[in-house]
């Protein structure tokens, strides 16, 4: 169909198919559509909701036009990530600091890099790499600003970004770096002022094509949906979480929705972290007001000197893709194994390899 067929079919109410979605975001990632056509067309999907096949068809075009990050072609390498969607009440950077921790957990991971060593194929032996999807925000304390913070270069290219997988087990997928189409929807997605489907697609897109990962939704009305999506888009494993206080991550105020991802299918499931032995806590317990406040507590969480919520947040998220990446049989399994990570340092040795290799 012709955009002008297109926007007649949204027009008059009706849905897009998979394969009109991809002909509509192809042209968009083509810098093809007036900004008015562009405009339009968001709003229209937006004002009833997109639907699997809208999402599913968008995020095919967006994944084909990323920039890729090399990762092993290796089956006993995991490679998860765990980006959300954002546009919740702000914490410090819960997932940011899980996805080093979860690296720093992996088995044969010591946080010093290991030349990409794995292991020897047996059950559960698996290598977990991380490849945390990520951007700015609104307030100036994103995973990029953050991780900038901590001495990590956000703009190493995709060659060095492979490096840091193999030496430090994790490495950072700046989207704006990795999505140079998306620029023909910046300012459109400006000037609408509200979410439209590319604050789902973002989380879905990763440059290194993880297969697996933990995604934070900030309405618990897309969490089914989504985790849907991931299901059609080849997802081996996957949780689609929303907190019940409205976090895009698995809360530690009270319980969390879940999507789980797998096999093909997916289930809906509850977390309740009191059933894990750990004690639920204020929201405020989990908030920094600044950039140096947000890159202070997730340092501190990861070589040992913070502990209570802030630390028991960041575990319970690190399990969640442990579990994920198939290197914990459940959440049990992956908060040991995410506190053994930070209480033998591996977690700080892994950041400060990050921090290295992504400046070499």
């Amino acid at each position: 169909m012709t955009i002008h067929e297109l926007l007649k079919e949204l027009v008059a109410g009706r849905v897009l198919s998979e394969q009109d979605a991809q002909d509509l975001f192809e042209r968009c990632f083509s810098g093809e559509l007036e900004e008015a056509q562009l405009a339009s067309a968001l709003s229209l999907i937006q004002s009833r909701g997109a639907t699997i096949d809208e999402l599913t068809g968008a995020a095919k075009v967006m994944r084909r036009h990323a920039t890729p990050v090399p990762v092993p072609d290796d089956p006993r390498v995991a490679v998860i990530d765990t980006c959300g969607t954002g546009g919740a009440p702000k914490t410090f950077n819960i997932s940011t600091a899980a996805a080093i921790v979860a690296a720093a957990a992996s088995p044969h991971h010591d946080g010093v890099g290991d030349g990409g060593k794995s292991g020897d194929g047996g059950d559960g032996d698996v290598r977990v790499l991380v490849a945390k999807h990520g951007n700015r925000s609104r307030t100036g304390r994103g995973s990029a600003e953050v991780l900038a913070q901590l001495g990590v270069n956000i703009d190493a290219p995709p060659e060095v970004q492979g490096t840091c997988l193999q030496e430090a087990g994790v490495c950072f997928c700046f989207a704006i770096r990795h999505h140079p189409a998306a620029k023909h929807a910046a300012g459109v997605r400006k000037s609408l002022g509200f979410p439209t489907m590319f604050n789902l697609l973002g989380p879905m897109t990763n440059p290194a094509n993880a297969p697996r990962q933990v995604m934070g939704i900030y309405d618990k009305a897309f969490v089914e949906k989504v985790a849907g999506v991931l299901a059609r888009l080849g997802s081996v494993h996957a949780m689609v979480v929303h907190g019940d206080d409205g976090l895009d991550e698995i809360t530690l105020t009270g319980s969390t929705t879940v999507g789980v991802v797998e096999n093909g299918s997916v289930r809906m499931e509850r977390i309740d972290p009191t059933t894990l032995g750990l004690e639920l806590c204020d929201l405020d317990d989990l908030r920094e007001t600044d950039l140096a406040g947000c890159a202070g507590a997730v340092r501190g969480v990861l070589d040992g000197s913070i502990t209570g919520p802030k630390r028991d947040v960041v575990l319970l998220n690190a399990a969640a893709g442990l579990v994920v990446a198939g290197a914990a049989g459940g959440l049990s399994e992956g908060l040991t194994r995410a506190a053994a990570a930070i209480d033998s340092s591996k977690a700080i040795r892994t950041l400060d390899t990050l921090a290295r290799v992504s400046n070499a």
